[in-house]
């Protein structure tokens, strides 16, 4: 029988130190992509009822009978009561009180919680852990309604692409847990408090020591992006696939890496975006890169010429 989230009372597949079997890990993948799934849904059921916002915090924070009036018209409106249900489905909102902290005081990650033991964190999100030695993470949000970082593009001199930094979405988090759970260490999504907090669990790993060099980390899943072609305003810039799209992944330094329970470099964070098709379409040596490394990750800059053909 699967253990539950001290926290969410939901089944958990992730326990302390102990990696998922490959079920648990499927099972969890399957999860992240059942919420975004869910989370378009919403947004496009929304879209139809003429509610549309320039955030998408709204959307990740709505409560199931939000629309429970209106649902009685039938229609659209039924639409959207059904998509809010199924959305919540895979994100519940959880008291922040649950997690033993206070959201009556200024800074309630100031000091532990009776439940939780502070680790580390950074401008996105804090890192604590249980008494099983469990990984929690609360994203924080920013006024406004950013959570998260990604990255936005530009065009560069001659074929070059430029990506900068940027806050991201919601819904952007919750598709770079996505690919931190596929390429790097297990993470579940245990749910979203009242404030807009997304929590997310991981499997505990040891750190690696200071300025470790990680530049070869898993090059057949997160492949260096050669210069030429990109250039990025954080640390080793990768290329991954999440279901078949090309994904720029950055930040993945030795901070960001930690020893699994069987000796293995894992990824805990990173910053993350869909390479923009519109312009890798116009990037033909990059395009050409880009489908020769999803087939072969050790592809050379430029293709290989047959010598009959010179």
């Amino acid at each position: 029988m699967q253990p539950s989230d001290p926290f969410s009372g939901r089944s958990t597949c992730l326990t302390g130190s102990r990696l998922p079997g490959a079920e648990g890990w499927s099972v969890v993948l399957d999860s992240h992509r059942q919420r975004l799934r869910a989370l378009d849904q919403l947004g496009q059921a929304a879209a139809q009822c003429g509610i549309r916002a320039d955030k998408d915090r709204a959307l990740v924070l709505v409560p199931e009978d939000e629309v429970s009036l209106l649902e009685a018209t039938g229609g659209e409106w039924a639409a959207l009561g059904d998509a809010i249900r199924a959305f919540r489905q895979h994100l519940p909102i959880i008291p922040f009180e649950v997690f033993g902290f206070s959201s009556e005081v200024e800074d309630p990650f100031e000091v532990d919680s009776p439940k939780l033991r502070r680790i580390g964190g950074g401008v996105e999100a804090l890192a604590f852990v249980d008494d099983q030695h469990s990984v929690y993470k609360f994203f924080l949000f920013r006024e406004g309604g950013d959570v998260g970082a990604t990255f936005a593009f530009q065009r560069g001199e001659s074929d070059l692409l430029n990506a900068t930094a940027v806050p991201g979405s919601y819904r952007m988090l919750l598709a770079k847990l996505e690919l931190t759970h596929q390429f790097g260490i297990p993470t579940e999504i245990i749910g979203i408090t009242p404030e807009g907090i997304i929590v997310a669990k991981q499997t505990f790993g040891r750190m690696l020591p200071e300025k470790t060099d990680v530049s070869g980390l898993d090059p057949a899943n997160l492949i260096p992006i050669p210069s030429r072609f990109l250039r990025a305003d954080r640390d080793h810039p990768r290329l991954a696939f999440l279901a078949g799209v090309p994904w720029l992944v950055a930040d993945t330094h030795d901070r960001n890496v930690v020893v699994d329970e069987n000796g293995t470099w894992r990824v805990i964070d990173l910053v993350a975006a869909p390479l923009p098709a519109e312009w890798i379409a116009e990037l033909a040596l990059f395009r050409d890169w880009i489908e020769r490394a999803r087939h072969d990750p050790r592809a050379e800059v430029l293709a290989a010429v047959n010598d009959d053909e010179l």
